[in-house]
């Protein structure tokens, strides 16, 4: 046999081509949505919603595992207070988690 006929024998119908060769791609692209960003954007949410809510006498963790309370509120900054009453100013943005439900030692 010619290779040509071989070729042209393994091709899939005309009416087959169309949207059934799209269809994987699109599963995947649903469940790499549902299982990967939209839980991702919920989250991010939630911290920023966490960060707006935040008021004096809070206790927090940054993202440099920081722990402390806060003191005082600013536009984009948080001025907190550690351990031995030592007062820091971080970002708005390093603060990741409220400490208040942790039971500290």
């Amino acid at each position: 046999m010619n290779m040509l006929n071989i070729l042209l024998m393994t091709q899939p119908a005309e009416g087959q081509g169309g949207l059934t060769s799209f269809i994987p791609l699109i599963l995947i692209i649903v469940v790499f949505y549902f299982f990967m960003i939209r839980p991702q954007m919920k989250k991010q949410k939630e911290l920023r919603k966490f960060r707006e809510e935040l008021k004096k006498g809070d206790k927090i963790v940054t993202t440099g595992g920081i722990y402390g309370k806060v003191l005082e509120i600013q536009e984009r900054a948080i001025i907190m207070e550690v351990e031995g009453q030592n007062r820091l100013k971080v970002d708005k943005a390093a603060v990741v988690k409220d400490m208040g439900d942790v039971a500290q030692k």
